[in-house]
């Protein structure tokens, strides 16, 4: 076993367990075990365990965003003092500023980006399960048997697109899988559809002013077109399972972005704006109006010392 394969053993073994515990209940309540859909069901509750327990990294990422919104003035400031600097002792000393920054407010630029990192290896491992399944239903390493493997190899989706089956494949097949295609196709456009939603939502209403002008916001700019493209190319590849996968983490990320980004915004953003606008329409939002008076204290005048001589002048 290589050291990739090494890697994702436990992660394949957790996988199949999931995915074959889900398989198992939605058996129960009557659906056909061989079907597509019930293995459709089974990657779908694989994606809500995987996501309900990424919840905390979620929660740690919205806090480092929080960070990264207060250090973007100081950040500019930084980058105002080097602009026009190309010497490599300003390139270093802009870099070790910028660092020291990133370090004293505790976040980090990349910390956006770890719910995703740490889903790569379940998206994998997913991949891999899924291959092996296919090649002569070859059983997985835990709960994924031989029969098991074989039935999830054969089920297809709508009786005409196999679960294990891709664009690529479909295309290369004689005579071509038009059907298979077109699901793969549809599947890809929605799936880069809903990434790229979820970028924008952040970049258009989760951004203040302050944080537009940062490097912050440029590289949510690049995300934003990146992220769809390279999914909409490596899609045509992934087997319909996967992107199953995808899409409903997709839609997971959507819909938790937009919760986060309605009742959570980042301060100065345009949702909060709209929050203050709902909050003031329903009489909830609380402003302090209360008058300052500020009231001139008398202090009282110092007397000034008298001599001896004076002293017995006024006492006559």
């Amino acid at each position: 076993m290589d050291i990739i394969g090494t890697i994702l053993w436990p992660i394949k073994w957790v996988i199949e367990l999931i995915l074959i515990a889900f398989h198992w209940l939605f058996t129960q309540t009557g659906l056909d075990p061989a079907a597509g859909i019930t293995w459709v069901l089974a990657i779908v509750g694989l994606v809500v365990v995987v996501r309900a327990a990424l919840i905390p990294v979620f929660v740690r990422q919205i806090r480092s965003q929080r960070k990264m919104l207060e250090v973007a003035p100081e950040l500019k400031k930084i980058q105002d003092k080097y602009k026009g600097k190309r010497d490599q002792f300003s390139r270093e000393a802009m870099s070790r500023e910028t660092m020291a920054l990133y370090k004293k407010a505790g976040t980090n630029p990349m910390s956006s980006c770890l719910p995703l990192l740490l889903q790569m290896p379940i998206f994998f491992g997913l991949f891999v399960v899924l291959n092996d399944a296919q090649s002569s239903g070859k059983a997985g390493v835990g709960l994924m048997t031989k029969a098991l493997a074989e039935q999830f190899s054969n089920a297809s989706l709508f009786g005409i697109a196999p679960l294990h089956s891709s664009f690529q494949a479909a295309m290369e097949a004689q005579p071509q899988e038009v059907a298979v295609m077109v699901i793969a196709a549809v599947m890809v456009v929605i799936m880069t559809g809903s990434q790229f939603i979820t970028q924008l939502q952040i970049v258009s209403k989760n951004m203040s002013e302050e944080t537009k002008a940062s490097p912050t916001f440029r590289q949510q700019r690049i995300l934003l077109y990146v992220l769809p493209l390279v999914f909409a190319f490596s899609g045509f590849t992934f087997p319909i399972g996967v992107m199953f996968y995808w899409l409903a983490s997709n839609f997971w990320t959507m819909g938790q972005q937009f919760l986060v980004i309605r009742n959570m915004p980042s301060p100065g953003s345009q949702a909060a704006k709209a929050l203050e606008e709902r909050l003031a329409r329903r009489g909830k939002l609380t402003r302090p109006d209360v008058e300052i008076i500020e009231v001139e204290e008398k202090r009282p005048q110092r007397q000034q010392p008298m001599g001896k001589n004076r002293s017995k002048k006024k006492g006559r």
